[in-house]
């Protein structure tokens, strides 16, 4: 494992804010990169040949905060129409840069670059097909295939460079060719090198006015590429301006989680310098998200940065995955999935109904709980006892002193465990080695991470004790993440609860916040549990939002996963009402992933690793996969959902929906 942060160079700092230092590129009158500002951007959803549509709409997004408008041209005449869309926003006082987006049609993109400030190629697709062969190359061979990219995609280039246009290489997970999957496999390593490939042609002719992205729809791998790629172009003296963007987030909550994981992940270690949120909503949706996103930043450095926090060894290898060991307390640790805590102090709400909002629902009835998939696994009730039968193995959080005088030797009072304050903890004595003897009892103390020194790791060796990891500090990513690596640095495998409570924000600040600040810190294996907390945020709300951290971040799946793209003007069917209604009728298939894909260009490779995908392929068609494999063409789309769930039928993973999945 690496020791020392100058063993990679993925961040100037792992213990502080502090922006990574990029080239600027200016996109029209736009600087990006550099000491600008993070940009912010979306996509138009209109067809491009419709002229006064796409104008209405980018005119709605420029007042929605877009700093760049990017549109679709995967034909020639779509890049023809950009001349006139040009035109009509420039007339009306509009000068926000203008973005072409080119899949296949190196000519499109030729042609895009008369009249557009930036132009956006996929090295996955922009000189190579997709047909997930695979092919083995000598390294003659392999150069001769670089010879090739090289003469498609160098005319781009020269006139990029005469017109001072910007380039964005935007690399895509699940469409890296068959070329560079043959080569380096299906991982961050791929996309990274794709990239480069195309930006070493690009120096070749002198031309540096570039921005990469490398996009996914899993967050580990779209946070560990740019990790991979800043690390990259280090070692070869690049520094290009970075576009971040979780591709097919999906809609709603989960979106947004999604997408917080992933951006908010490296805009904490100062990597991006512009963002796209990709809804499954309209785009001005997205942006009102990029900014709270953004505005996070605001202030945050100063000419010297934040104040560092304490270095510690480094215990977690950014460019892989590996879920930090630690020891098995009860259900909590070891190779347990992460829990989630909840706040219920409320004493009226302590009340079998009042579980419904953290996953649990009981009826009167039968005197009979269903417990769903997200239900959460212990609640803190502060001072109080539960006065009524725990359903399931929910455990009980209650005040130390509290727990000792109301729940201590009290047979029938059924898994209820203390929480100490590190004060409580550390005035302990006698009596703290007295109740660690305790058999069945789990500890739970709450700790910062100016608590963490080697007496206090000593003083609960013989116990079984759970971390609460809390932190007030403005970095509160890096300061976890920070936090557990002391542990490791101590040698302590005490399993750690992440917690953070935030108030005086609004949902969707509550929402993109906790995301990032728990969600960066699982993305690098630490942690085993999460608990959201804050004034006036319900406790359904704060349910959701911990289990789908725990989905975004891959480490707890609780339910069906969608993998829908943004709607653009190359979507074939309404994007938003289609995913309303495959999620109707799937939402109860747990761990499933389903692609839904609005065009052939954001198909089966876009969707990575779904399961099940269902793209539009021709006007009111659809065509299903069974992972990457096209099982069915020509579907109606009237009967797209129904024959969805046939398909998943008939590969045994349907499961009939009950009153209580619904």
């Amino acid at each position: 494992m690496p020791k020392s942060i100058s063993e990679y160079s993925y961040t100037p700092t792992p213990f502080a804010y502090l922006r990574r230092s990029s080239r600027e590129v200016c996109v029209g009158d736009l600087p990006l990169g550099g000491d600008a500002p993070i940009r912010i951007q979306s996509m138009t959803t209109t067809n491009t040949l419709d002229i006064k549509g796409s104008v209405a709409q980018c005119i709605s997004m420029i007042t929605a905060g877009s700093e760049l408008v990017r549109l679709t041209a995967p034909s020639i005449k779509d890049s023809d129409a950009l001349e006139k869309i040009s035109e009509d926003l420039r007339s009306q006082g509009y000068d926000t840069p203008i973005v072409a987006d080119i899949h296949f049609t190196p000519n499109a993109a030729l042609r895009a670059a008369d009249f557009v400030e930036k132009v956006r190629v996929n090295p996955g697709n922009y000189a190579d097909k997709k047909k997930f062969d695979h092919h083995e190359y000598t390294d003659l061979s392999y150069a001769q295939e670089l010879e090739r990219i090289k003469e498609k995609f160098t005319p781009l280039v020269l006139k990029c460079k005469e017109l001072k246009r910007v380039i964005r290489i935007g690399t895509n997970h699940g469409s890296l060719s068959d070329r560079i999957t043959s080569r380096y496999g299906d991982t961050p390593l791929g996309m990274v090198e794709s990239a480069l490939e195309f930006l070493r042609i690009a120096e070749a002719s002198e031309f540096y006015d570039m921005v990469i992205s490398m996009k996914s729809s899993n967050t580990i791998v779209m946070v560990q590429a740019y990790r991979l790629l800043v690390k990259r172009m280090g070692e070869e003296g690049m520094n290009y301006p970075l576009h971040l963007g979780v591709t097919e987030a999906g809609d709603g909550e989960d979106g947004r989680i999604k997408s917080a994981v992933g951006i908010g992940t490296l805009l904490e270690d100062g990597i991006g310098d512009t963002i796209r949120v990709s809804l499954t909503e309209a785009p001005e949706n997205e942006l009102p998200v990029a900014r709270v996103l953004v505005d996070k930043y605001k202030g945050r450095q100063t000419s010297e940065g934040i104040p560092e926090i304490e270095p510690v060894a480094i215990s977690i290898d950014p460019f892989n995955y590996t879920r930090r060991e630690t020891d098995e307390v009860g259900k909590i640790g070891g190779k347990s999935v992460p829990i989630v805590l909840q706040t219920m102090t409320n004493k009226a709400s302590l009340a079998p109904i009042n579980l419904m909002g953290a996953g649990y629902r009981y009826s009167v009835v039968d005197d009979k709980w269903n417990i769903l998939d997200n239900a959460c696994d212990g609640i803190f009730t502060d001072s109080q006892v539960v006065p009524f039968k725990l359903p399931g193995t929910l455990m009980v959080l209650m005040n130390g002193a509290d727990w000792e005088k109301k729940a201590r030797g009290i047979d029938d009072v059924e898994r209820h465990y203390p929480v100490w304050s590190i004060d409580q903890w550390n005035e302990g004595g006698t009596w703290r080695d007295g109740v660690l003897q305790e058999k069945g009892v789990i500890h739970f103390i709450r700790v910062q991470r100016k608590d963490l020194t080697k007496d206090f790791i000593e003083s609960f060796k013989k116990g079984d004790v759970v971390l609460i990891l809390e932190t007030h500090q403005i970095n509160a990513m890096i300061d976890l993440r920070t936090s557990v690596m002391k542990l490791d640095e101590l040698g302590s495998k005490v399993p750690v609860i992440l917690s953070r409570k935030m108030d005086g924000v609004d949902k969707e600040q509550f929402t993109l916040y906790q995301s990032t600040d728990l969600g960066g810190v699982l993305i690098d294996g630490l942690g085993d549990g999460v608990w959201v907390d804050g004034e006036g945020v319900s406790l359904v709300d704060r349910n959701n939002l911990a289990f789908g951290i725990l989905q975004a971040t891959r480490t707890r799946i609780s339910k069906t996963e969608y993998i829908s793209c943004p709607s653009c003007g190359r979507t074939l069917f309404d994007l938003e009402e289609t995913t309303a209604k495959i999620r109707h009728a799937t939402a109860h298939l747990k761990g499933l992933k389903i692609g839904i894909m609005g065009c052939i260009v954001n198909g089966p490779g876009e969707m990575a690793d779904a399961d099940y995908g269902y793209v539009g392929t021709g006007p009111g068609k659809i065509t299903l996969y069974r992972e990457k494999v096209v099982v069915k063409k020509n579907v109606s789309e009237a009967e797209g959902v129904k024959e969805l769930i046939e398909l998943i039928k008939r590969e045994g993973d349907w499961v009939e929906p009950t009153d209580i999945s619904r």
